[in-house]
């Protein structure tokens, strides 16, 4: 019992779990990043290209 408490209580493995949830949070800010600006983008040269066809 007593190596239980002392496997649940150590703090070795607190800093990689720290570190995994802060990568994956970095993961998800960047794939929304990627996500809204890769729209954007795409409204933008769709606009260029409908003024290039109508010549506007």
């Amino acid at each position: 019992m007593n190596k239980v408490f002392a496997f649940l209580t150590r703090e070795d493995g607190a800093s990689l779990a720290e570190y995994g949830i802060l990568v994956a949070l970095i993961a998800a800010v960047a794939i929304g990043a990627v996500t809204t600006l890769g729209t954007n983008i795409k409204t933008v040269f769709e606009n260029i290209a409908g003024l290039i066809t109508t010549g506007s």
